[in-house]
């Protein structure tokens, strides 16, 4: 690939990470949030082990790798969008805006600080099987996320936020609106 022309692949693969969400965002509220997270993770990882597949048999131009990673963080993009607000609709109201920090925070940390250096000793190599070993890891990773989502995540579709977890404001922390009582965890029972 030129040097001159990386801009251009990084925008390409930008528009992938910005149209994700744009265009599957309907979804989460419609065919579930627990159903999307959890199928865009996993689609996402499984890409990703196809990439590392395609990489580690010389398959793939700067080009072709370009649109699978588009792809690849197209899918997972909106996964993790939908994933940082719906864990924070598990809190009670006044506690969303500190939940949305936190986990976006713990994410940030996580993805932002230990990625980079991990990645950038597997690539820096130079040696294929090192940046195979990196999409491998975070295929993994993506594919975990999307399990740990199938198990715990809440359904939280066509829900209002009230119904899912009860303010702190409701008096005595009983029933608000949509009846039901709250869990140990502040989530509304039916």
């Amino acid at each position: 690939m030129p040097t001159g022309s990386t801009g251009y692949y990084f925008a390409v693969i930008a528009a992938g990470n910005f149209l994700g969400p744009l265009l599957l965002g309907k979804l989460f509220d419609t065919v579930g949030r627990k159903i999307m997270i959890t199928s865009t993770y996993v689609l996402s990882g499984l890409l990703l082990f196809g990439t590392a597949y395609l990489f580690d048999r010389g398959s793939l131009t700067a080009t072709s790798l370009t649109a699978c990673w588009s792809v690849v963080l197209f899918f997972a993009s909106a996964g993790a969008s939908s994933a940082y607000l719906t864990v924070s609709e598990i809190f009670p109201m006044e506690t969303r805006a500190m939940a949305i920090a936190f986990f976006y925070a713990v994410g940030t940390a996580a993805g932002g600080i230990s990625g980079p250096l991990l990645f950038a000793e597997l690539t820096e190599s130079g040696v294929v099987a090192d940046t195979v070993l990196a999409f491998q890891i975070g295929a993994g990773l993506m594919v975990a996320a999307g399990l740990v989502a199938a198990v715990f995540a809440v359904r939280a579709e066509r829900r209002s936020l009230e119904d899912i977890a009860t303010p702190l404001s409701v008096a005595g922390g009983g029933a608000g609106p949509g009846g039901g009582g709250v869990s140990a965890g502040g989530v509304r029972t039916a």
